[in-house]
């Protein structure tokens, strides 16, 4: 397997990316964990860089700010109105990612240099073939779980610690009754937010109880692919490569991409008119570009490349699932290559 591994690294040029790293699973997670290093680096150093420019007397919005107005929106620092009335919180949350994308940074460089190239050779726990379907739901189990417990961490904030800026009274306030009945919550899915679909939530009770039902249900869910396997049909329609779970992510990202986009353009309970900005793609009365048209316009072009992205890779995925290899000019019906068709239909 190892020197499978090596042939198919020293075959694909090095601007191909984390492709070269297919086979080669603990390289693969030391270049996971470092972009997520990367990501923690840029959230902390952007939130420091933010607040070094940060004019409390000017609205958020008409600053070029992206993460103070988040961070104001969780209450962090908010007061009467949507007032900054204390910037420490901001400063703390930025060092903490500093020194979080640090460690980080450290375990992607050991996984990368100096851990074992294959996890299976030397931990057959977190080792993983990606045609091996039950160990690629598994890892999709984890997955789920973790997501929970995220959205269970906003539950938390919102109920105990702190709460969160309400713009229907324009304070921070504990969400002490959530809201749990689930014709409610699931009814926005079938129309219940109005002409906004999901989009159309306009109280915290119903957003903070929305999250409560999905970290119960990516937990749950999370569970139940930990400990079954694929059923039967799936493992027949879906594709089981490291490609096709590339498409797979690209398409949900894109999804999630649009639905954020339009989220930020409708909704002012989650995202505060106060801190970004009118409803709507708009600029201020002095041409400045609002907070709240910059994170829906880059979440509109970013899901768009993604999107593009999935059907790259899917239809990548299913020419070589049926056999059809373009860079290499062959065509294989049922493994045999068309050549050697060609031979066995003349003799």
């Amino acid at each position: 397997m190892t020197s499978m591994a090596v042939q198919t690294a020293e075959s694909i040029p090095w601007w191909s990316g984390n492709t070269r790293l297919t086979n080669f699973s603990g390289r693969l997670l030391g270049a996971h964990v470092a972009h997520a290093g990367l990501i923690v680096l840029w959230a902390g150093a952007t939130t420091l860089f933010e607040l070094a420019h940060f004019n409390p007397v000017q609205p958020m919005y008409e600053q070029g700010l992206i993460l103070l107005p988040h961070l104001a929106t969780l209450g962090w620092g908010a007061g009467s109105g949507g007032q900054i009335v204390d910037t420490y919180p901001y400063f703390v949350i930025g060092v903490l990612h500093l020194i979080s994308s640090a460690f980080l940074g450290f375990g992607g460089l050991f996984h990368a240099l100096r851990g074992p190239a294959i996890l299976e050779q030397k931990f057959s726990f977190f080792g993983y073939r990606w045609q091996d379907a039950n160990k690629m739901t598994t890892i999709l189990g984890i997955h789920l779980v973790l997501l929970g417990l995220g959205a269970g961490l906003l539950v938390v904030k919102a109920m105990f610690f702190g709460g969160l800026y309400d713009s229907n009274v324009g304070e921070v306030r504990m969400i002490s009754s959530p809201t749990l009945n689930p014709s409610v919550i699931f009814g926005y899915l079938f129309g219940g937010g109005g002409k906004h679909w999901i989009a159309g939530v306009n109280n915290l009770e119903d957003v903070v109880g929305g999250h409560i039902w999905v970290s119960l249900l990516c937990i749950a869910g999370g569970i139940w692919h930990i400990v079954t396997q694929p059923f039967a049909w799936a493992k027949q329609i879906l594709v089981w490569s490291g490609e096709a779970y590339l498409s797979y992510s690209l398409g949900a990202l894109a999804y999630m991409g649009l639905l954020a986009a339009y989220f930020v353009t409708v909704n002012d309970t989650v995202y505060p008119t106060v801190f970004y900005g009118p409803v709507g793609l708009s600029t201020t009365t002095s041409g400045v570009v609002t907070s709240r048209t910059w994170l829906a316009t880059s979440h509109f072009a970013l899901a768009v490349v993604f999107l593009a992205g999935h059907i790259w890779h899917a239809l990548r995925v299913r020419v070589i699932a049926a056999g059809l290899d373009f860079q290499q000019g062959v065509i294989n019906y049922a493994g045999i290559p068309v050549e050697e068709l060609s031979l066995l239909s003349c003799c």
